[in-house]
């Protein structure tokens, strides 16, 4: 039972928590990563996960974090969402990482283009005063992508292996 209940709660609770701080922030927490990864290993342990399986989702998540890494360093998206979408790779594996990258690619658009309508209005005074809206209002700022990769990864999880197994 706390099995299943981790299954249920740890990824859509941690995604949910790196959204919300990304659109309050604009950063993601390393911790959030951390924890993204050390559940995995930690579940797939206790589910007794093949080794080969395991491999296949850390593969997955290599490939994410080295194509994540070259737009981090074209400076195309934040560090803290390369790490972000590289830990869900792993908890999703090859099975999901295309649905998941195109659901992201879907509502990364969506969102900023809703940034772009936004930012041409003027920005209401209630919260103008409000710090997290105020940046996120201002041109220079950029597209707080850790919303669109955990509404992503929260769209593709609950047919992966983890909720699978919970209804099987």
């Amino acid at each position: 039972m706390i099995i299943d209940a981790s299954k249920l709660l740890l990824f859509p609770a941690l995604m949910a928590f790196a959204a919300s701080s990304d659109l309050l922030t604009m950063t993601i927490s390393n911790r959030v990563s951390i924890i993204l990864v050390g559940g995995f290993f930690a579940l797939a342990l206790i589910v007794g996960m093949s080794p080969m399986l395991m491999l296949t989702h850390i593969g997955a998540a290599a490939a994410v974090l080295i194509v994540a890494f070259v737009c981090f360093a074209r400076g195309w998206m934040g560090g803290g969402d390369a790490k972000l979408a590289a830990a869900t790779a792993l908890w999703l594996g090859f099975d999901h990482l295309m649905p998941y990258l195109i659901y992201a690619a879907i509502f990364g658009g969506l969102l900023t283009l809703l940034l772009l309508q936004i930012r041409a209005l003027p920005l209401p005074a209630a919260l103008a005063r409000q710090p997290w809206a105020a940046r996120l209002h201002r041109r220079d700022t950029g597209v707080p992508y850790g919303i669109a990769l955990a509404a992503a990864a929260l769209v593709v999880y609950p047919d992966t292996i983890w909720m699978r197994a919970i209804a099987g």
